[in-house]
């Protein structure tokens, strides 16, 4: 009697083995539980092979068929079994499938459910770092001027202070920087940059602006902190 493995499994249920090797395999497989069950959930593998259709515009070539791949599938097996007793993966007939003209298999291996679907048009949203920062923080809101709001999100570090900003209500072209006021009244410009004509949060261009910044002060040092233009307008102050 040919010897048989447990492996074999993925190969019965999809009709790959020969004869002698299919009834071996049948003996085995009533006294072998494990394997009972393997193939109860191997169940619609062998359906995934039927009524595949192309994924494609083109056709598939004429001349390969579901026939040519059940038998490119038995002749691999075939050769393994020569080789060596390897682990057949059911991976291997999608594969296959995939290759022979552009074939799809559209049924999960181990049951009817279809798999999930996304949506087209709506990618999941992903949050800069900065705007993660300040979405997870606790803001303190600062004191604008002209219609300018916003607020930070303050964190200690082993360096200093770690500052997330939220800016609304600018109006671009401009030139800010975000400082930090010492209780001894020095300053340190944390970060800076542009703001195009459209500005943020303003009709027209909705979006706050997110930005980050760090100060070489610890916050217990710090008074407050102000965004500031180029040319030295005060457009926001937060209080630490």
């Amino acid at each position: 009697m040919n010897r048989v493995e447990h492996t074999d499994v993925g190969a019965y249920s999809l009709g790959l083995l020969d004869d002698d090797d299919r009834l071996a395999f049948e003996a085995h497989l009533s006294l072998c539980p494990s394997c009972r069950a393997e193939l109860s959930e191997l169940a619609g593998v062998a359906s995934v092979l039927t009524g595949i259709g192309p994924v494609r515009e083109e056709p598939p070539p004429p001349d390969y068929g579901q026939a040519d791949v059940i038998d490119l599938l038995r002749r691999k097996k075939a050769e393994d079994r020569r080789s060596r007793r390897g682990t057949f993966v059911i991976g291997l007939a999608a594969s296959v499938t995939l290759v022979a003209g552009g074939l799809a298999v559209g049924t999960q291996l181990g049951g009817g459910d279809a798999p999930p679907s996304v949506a087209a048009g709506h990618p999941t949203q992903h949050l800069g770092p900065a705007e993660q920062f300040y979405a997870d923080g606790k803001p303190i809101m600062g004191v604008g001027a002209d219609g300018v709001t916003g607020g930070l999100v303050l964190e200690s570090k082993g360096w200093g202070t770690h500052a997330a900003l939220k800016l609304s209500g600018v109006k671009g072209p401009l030139e800010c920087e975000l400082i930090s006021v010492s209780k001894t009244g020095k300053q340190r410009i944390m970060t800076g940059w542009s703001v195009p004509p459209a500005g943020y949060g303003v009709p027209g261009s909705p979006d706050p602006l997110y930005m980050h910044g760090g100060s070489p002060w610890k916050l217990q040092d710090i008074d407050h902190f102000e965004v500031v233009t180029t040319s030295g307008k005060t457009l926001l102050t937060v209080r630490a």
